[in-house]
């Protein structure tokens, strides 16, 4: 391993042994089921902002929109982009402050647990269905992120990829189970910004040594169709492959997801007081605008750098980020730590949204399907041991999903998403702003929804044509449709349900 390797190497150590030392220090802090998932609902507005969105991004943000981006252009990247920062500020304007307060007064610590306290699910079904769908998309997602970090690892020092993949899968796993959701948002903070100066330092690196902006933007404006909204760039005939205005709506829909995925809406229960959202949600919806636009023009600034002679052409576009790093390592010990930075970016990325998943997961289990659904008394020790038994089961089971190293992080997290937001989104948006919502319209919504991404995504979508959309799109609407018909066509809900909507969603 040559100097720079090494340098690079003790960089990424230190970061990993912070991330630790975090969960260390908060360890002795989880008392309580509350505590472990919420973080005893005591977190500051910049903490909670921060760590929806770093849990948001996962690596995805550093290796999956700049690949789209370097690959086909514009278009693809910036609609997806679009609907996410969309999606971000509605969610933080309409969602968080309702979902704080309603999830408080009832006493639920999860999603699943608010679904069933908010329609009075004396069984738990809904619970259970949530929890387990919760656990089917996630468990990919998670697996999403450690074969990001194999990759990284693969890349930089000709490391085993499954050696990087559990060695990473190893750390995440040790520092959720000892500091729980205040672990995870402290650190999520913390990765926040260690991936600001990642996109900040690359993108201005990556101009540089393309030539400067005009070159960057010449050579994008010489390929066709790279430039353009309204058709990708394919790179193997060198033209322009366009699409219909129906294929924008449907990558804008990615925004739709947010309305579903816990490990976010999480963080809006999480905080203490519900006045601090409104910061939150200024915060959230800056710092993801940024970090996206510059992970796109990192992907276009890539493809100017090798087509400069600057850098060898990539077999994987989502490894662009990580072949600049390498080309910044070189000039000097400097260049190598903040190389070592960088590459900290990719890690805090895939870190953050994993540790929050797992977590999410564990309490699905724990809480929502042992304790609630089976009706298993449980001590809080019991309770948490069970979460952090599910933590360390999931992440075996996301090893094994993430052993091909050419699995594609960009369709994994798409798949993953569309799954969550469809089941959940139109459930939320329902049981937040309609009174007459049933349980068992949620409950049909639910499964018509994570049905149908399954369904349009191996069986329509295949067809081409019009029908070839993101599978959320369509997922969600025939999950918006499915709660509104059934909860009309069953009994109304009871008065004490109706008097409880009322009382929590009056404007403070």
């Amino acid at each position: 391993m040559s100097s720079i390797s090494i340098v690079i190497l003790c960089t990424i150590l230190a970061y990993m042994c912070l991330l630790i030392g975090v969960g260390i220090y908060n360890a002795k802090k989880n008392n309580s089921s509350e505590d472990f998932y919420l973080g005893g609902r005591k977190m500051g507005a910049l903490v909670v902002a921060m760590s929806a969105e770093a849990s948001d991004m996962s690596s995805w943000l550093l290796m999956g929109l700049p690949g789209v981006a370097y690959l086909t252009g514009l278009a693809d990247a910036f609609w997806t982009a679009a609907g996410l920062a969309i999606g971000t500020y509605l969610n933080w304007l309409f969602t968080s402050r309702r979902l704080r307060r309603y999830s408080e007064r009832i006493g639920a610590i999860t999603v699943p647990t608010f679904f069933a306290k908010r329609f009075h699910d004396e069984k738990n079904v809904i619970t259970a269905i949530s929890a387990v769908i919760i656990v089917i998309f996630f468990v990919p997602y998670v697996a999403s992120g450690f074969a990001a970090c194999g990759k990284l690892f693969n890349s930089l020092f000709g490391m085993d990829y499954m050696t990087g993949v559990i060695v990473f899968a190893i750390i995440i796993v040790i520092y959720t189970i000892m500091g729980g959701f205040t672990t995870v948002a402290t650190n999520d903070l913390i990765q926040s910004i260690v991936m600001s100066i990642a996109l900040v330092s690359i993108v201005t690196f990556g101009v540089s040594n393309a030539g400067g902006m005009g070159a960057v933007m010449d050579n994008a404006k010489s390929l066709s169709g790279y430039l353009s909204l309204s058709a990708i760039h394919d790179a193997v005939t060198g033209t322009a492959i366009p699409y219909s205005p129906l294929t924008a709506v449907s990558l804008l829909a990615w925004g739709i997801g947010y309305f579903g995925m816990p490990h976010i809406l999480v963080r809006f229960m999480s905080i203490e007081d519900e006045q601090k959202l409104v910061l939150s949600r200024r915060v959230a919806s800056i710092w993801v605008t940024f970090a996206m636009g510059i992970a796109i023009f990192i992907g276009i600034v890539g493809l100017a750098v090798v087509n400069a002679g600057g850098m060898a052409p990539l077999e994987d576009s989502e490894r662009i980020i990580i072949a600049l790093t390498n080309e910044l390592s070189q000039n000097g010990v400097l260049m190598a730590i903040l190389g070592g930075v960088i590459l900290a970016g990719i890690l805090a990325a895939t870190m953050s949204t994993a540790d929050s998943q797992m977590l999410v997961a564990a309490s699905g289990v724990s809480e929502n399907i042992v304790q609630d659904f089976l009706g298993k008394k449980l001590t809080e020790k019991q309770g948490l041991n069970i979460a952090r038994a599910t933590i360390l089961g999931i992440a075996v089971i996301a090893l094994f999903l993430a052993r091909d190293p050419n699995s594609s992080v960009f369709g994994i997290v798409s798949f993953a998403w569309a799954g969550m937001g469809a089941a959940f989104a139109g459930v939320m948006i329902c049981a937040l702003f309609w009174k007459r919502t049933t349980l068992q319209g949620a409950l049909a919504g639910m499964i018509a929804g994570g049905a149908m991404v399954f369904i349009w995504k191996y069986m329509v979508r295949p067809l081409g044509g019009i029908l070839d959309i993101y599978e959320l799109l369509p997922a969600f609407l025939v999950s918006l449709i499915t709660i509104i018909v059934v909860s009309l066509a069953t009994k109304a809900p009871s008065q004490e349900i109706i008097d409880e909507f009322d009382s929590v969603t009056v404007k403070k």
